[in-house]
């Protein structure tokens, strides 16, 4: 890269979102389908613009001066300063705050390439653990020091660093290579670096990034519940880690400009896995112009894996984020455990559902009235006062009128409501905290009693009385893949699945209203809920493996996930129909398998260059990669199909079609494999070699998946099928999609 002092002309580059606004990935149950929301700048008003100077190899302090040369004065004519953050590790160049007459000035500058406005993304556990296999003091957990020594660094809306997740007591001091510093009053060797980037205060107002933190790496906590529900001992995945918060949110937004200062600080300071629960609006392939792409892509090529939120559209096909393949993104799945709850119904039978809020704890035996009404399945009624001493019977709409209008009819008297899921929704049932006698139930369960209101309304009676069971662990079938968490459009992504529904996490009190002021941990659902446990996951093994690179983590994790649910059949979606690729991606986590995959794949920086090329071309490569020595012309371009990928996608077609990988042996140093092929009728496929024989760790072999489809229902969109490499200890399994009107 040339020094700064010999360049003669500006080439600028203006980055940031064009005008979508990508989401925390966390479900707020009132608006849980929460759109990208679009907007104009006017040309008077100050907007931030992520500007790419000339490359400069000036180090930090000069940097920050050649970038305000470029600026037209130093502050506003509000007086507050233009520049908000010079970028040199994530990024080379900088924010900076602009009217769109003074950008069309400097696009009248010799050498200007492009210019576009920043954007803003929106903000999109007791029991999990044991639920992954980790059990305090025994096995794999113990041996990897329960993360110790891996700093896991988070962007989100700040920490409650009071929190007792956040002590200290068991943690070593952070590696002497951490560069970090903490801006927070309750520092200490668990919580090692707090810095905003979005005001000087670090508290986290929204609670977001105290639950994605704590559910990461919190420590050990005892006593831990939710008004009593989900008690145990609270603990992150990865416990003996060290936690870096990045507060780049507030108020529920997360600018570009501030993603990208946090990416930036964290390479500099010394993070082992950067863990994003936020979610962009576009793919890829379609809007690569994005800051957690771009800083996600320079993490990675420093060492650094990156676990992203998949987002919270999973009614909506094609719907996936973070779908970069240096990214590791994770869907949402349920976990084992129940907050029972139920109503007796007068003819004798029994309908389970949940409920957050068991109150009373000792429940009457009174039966009462059940109230259903078709015209109005909602419950949006004008007039409650005929409703009082009855059970409601309402269908959930998801949004804040509906929760507004149940504590309304509840405060008139009501005696309960039964709350069931709509037939988009289904058998994946987001709780919520009502303080009331509200019991939550699937589609399918709310049938039963709709069915039953209404025979019984046709005989002039029904009556029923509602139950508590507590919290009921062992569920099945489980996981099953939450009906908000994205789907792709390609079995690239989502990478894996994670607890991601009505999972425990610790919480920043009195942010909340007034039922959970004093509430130290709250259920919440989402694919930001998930994100943390691969985090964690990714944090246990570098532990135990701190030489392997960002690629081999991450692909470990991958061909190791479990393919079957708890009850030894295939992972369901919330339908409880069998998931696809495109909602559990390679399956579901499994932590202890990660650490000892056996053999792994490795994809290298200039790979996935090469695969920007395919893709996106030189524009591309320059925006993502921002190398000026790297032209396409110069890298191989290697197509999604060819990237050294363990999911594997093939052009369903009756003629071969044939993808080559490459694997490393990271077990014992003697070992042969031997392929095992599964697949539908109508799809055959063939590996070559069928055996890996390997003498010596970190020996690799490339093998080739040859796969011909037969004859099938033109309507299918695609084929699945497997293939594992077996030894006497270690299964290493690849997704096969065969894929209809792919373009390859």
């Amino acid at each position: 890269m040339a020094p700064f002092n010999n360049l003669l002309l500006p080439q600028l580059l203006l980055l940031a979102t064009l005008s979508a606004t990508p989401a925390l990935s966390y479900i707020d149950p009132s608006s849980a389908d929460a759109r990208v929301q679009q907007g104009t700048m006017e040309r008077s008003a100050y907007g931030t613009y992520i500007v790419e100077p000339p490359s400069s190899s000036a180090g930090e302090a000069e940097h920050h001066r050649w970038h305000e040369s470029f600026l037209p004065s130093w502050r506003t004519n509000t007086g507050e300063p233009r520049l908000l953050h010079s970028y040199t590790e994530a990024f080379s160049g900088f924010a900076a705050k602009l009217t769109k007459s003074e950008l069309d000035a400097m696009a009248k500058k010799p050498g200007f390439i492009r210019a576009f406005p920043d954007r803003t993304l929106q903000l999109m556990t007791t029991h999990t653990p044991e639920f992954l296999g980790l059990r305090n003091c025994t096995g794999f957990w113990s041996n990897a020091g329960y993360g110790k020594g891996v700093i896991i660094g988070l962007l989100d809306t700040g920490i409650y660093a009071a929190h007792p997740s956040f002590g200290d007591h068991g943690i070593s001091p952070p590696p002497a290579r951490w560069k970090g510093w903490c801006k927070a009053a309750h520092c200490n060797n668990k919580l090692v670096g707090v810095t905003s980037f979005v005001g000087v205060d670090s508290h986290d107002q929204d609670g977001h990034g105290t639950q994605t933190s704590s559910t990461a790496a919190g420590n050990f906590v005892s006593g831990a519940s939710f008004h009593g529900h989900g008690s145990g001992i609270a603990t992150g995945i990865a416990p003996g880690a060290h936690i870096a918060m990045y507060k780049v949110c507030k108020a529920g937004d997360c600018e570009e400009f501030a993603i990208l200062a946090g990416i930036d600080a964290a390479i500099k300071d010394g993070v082992d896995v950067l863990s994003i629960s936020l979610a962009d609006s576009g793919n890829i392939f379609d809007d690569y112009k994005n800051a957690i792409s771009i800083g996600s892509f320079s993490a990675v090529s420093k060492g650094i894996v990156v676990v992203c939120a998949a987002g919270n559209s999973g009614s909506t096909r094609s719907s996936v984020k973070n779908d970069a393949p240096w990214q590791l993104t994770v869907a949402a799945g349920s976990v084992d455990r129940s907050f029972g709850a139920g109503v007796h119904l007068g003819n004798g039978r029994s309908v389970q559902g949940e409920a957050l809020t068991q109150f009373p704890k000792k429940p009457s035996s009174r039966s009462y009235p059940l109230h259903y009404d078709e015209k109005l399945p909602d419950c949006k009624y004008d007039d409650v006062s005929h409703l009082a001493g009855k059970i409601l019977v309402c269908e959930n709409s998801f949004t804040q009128e509906q929760e507004a209008e149940i504590h309304h009819i509840m405060g008139a008297g009501a005696a309960g409501m039964v709350l069931y899921n709509d037939m988009v929704t289904q058998y994946s049932t987001i709780l919520r905290f009502y303080n009331s006698s509200v019991v939550q139930m699937t589609a399918h369960d709310g049938g039963v009693i709709t069915s039953y209101a209404r025979e019984r309304a046709a005989a002039n009676g029904s009556a029923a009385l509602v139950y508590y069971n507590n919290t009921l662990l062992g569920v099945r079938p489980a996981p099953i893949v939450a009906w908000f968490s994205s789907r792709a459009p390609r079995v690239l992504k989502p990478d894996i699945l994670a607890p991601g529904l009505n999972i425990l996490a610790a919480w920043t009190p009195n942010e909340d209203y007034s039922a959970l002021a004093a509430t130290p941990f709250k259920v919440s659902s989402g694919t930001s809920m998930a994100t943390p446990h691969v985090s964690g996951v990714a944090a246990l093994v570098k532990s135990i493996h701190p030489s392997w690179s960002p690629a081999a983590i991450k692909l470990a994790i991958l061909t190791t996930a479990d393919a079957v649910s708890n009850d030894g059949g295939p992972i369901l979606d919330h339908r409880h129909e069998k998931a696809s690729p495109y909602m559990k991606g390679a399956g579901h986590v499994n932590p202890a398998r990660a650490a000892d995959p056996g053999l792994v794949y490795e994809i290298s920086t200039t790979e996935y260059a090469g695969f920007i090329c395919s893709k996106l071309g030189d524009e591309g490569l320059a925006i993502i990669v921002h190398d000026s020595s790297l032209t396409c012309a110069k890298l191989p371009k290697i197509n999604e199909v060819q990237l050294n990928y363990p999911t594997i996608t093939v052009q369903l077609k009756p003629t071969p079609f044939t993808v080559n990988r490459t694997v490393t042996n990271v077990g014992p140093a003697t070992a042969t494999y031997t392929a095992k092929v599964e697949a539908s009728k109508s799809m055959a496929v063939h590996a070559s070699p069928g055996t890996l024989t390997f003498t010596k760790i970190g020996e690799r072999k490339t093998f080739s998946v040859s796969v011909v489809c037969g004859k099938h229902d033109e309507k299918q969109f695609f084929l699945e099928g497997s293939l594992s490499w077996m030894s006497g200890k270690h299964v290493v399994r690849s997704p096969i999609v065969a894929l209809s009107g792919m373009s390859i």
